[in-house]
């Protein structure tokens, strides 16, 4: 994805900023996925695994990339509390 469409995308809901999200980060989060303990933020269950992803640069919400293109919907994004233990925690 092109930096400067990074430098200004953000979170719809907190005007956080977003990043890439690693490969391993979707690794973890498609584990996850695979087991069925996924859901959006509005409780609908993610069935299928991503490709790709941006993620909020706190680490708190993942949003889906299908075929390059953002999908920057409050009700898309996906809380990583559900599959990624907080530092320390």
């Amino acid at each position: 994805m092109d930096k400067r469409l990074l430098d200004i995308l953000c979170c719809p809901k907190t005007r956080i900023g977003l990043r890439l999200a690693a490969r391993d980060e979707i690794d973890i989060a498609n584990q996850a996925i695979s087991r069925g303990v996924v859901t959006s933020a509005v409780g609908a269950p993610v069935a299928s695994p991503l490709a790709a992803a941006l993620m909020t640069v706190d680490g708190k919400t993942l949003y889906p990339v299908v075929d390059d293109i953002p999908v920057l919907l409050v009700d898309e994004a996906i809380h990583t509390a559900q599959f990624i233990a907080p530092p320390g925690g």
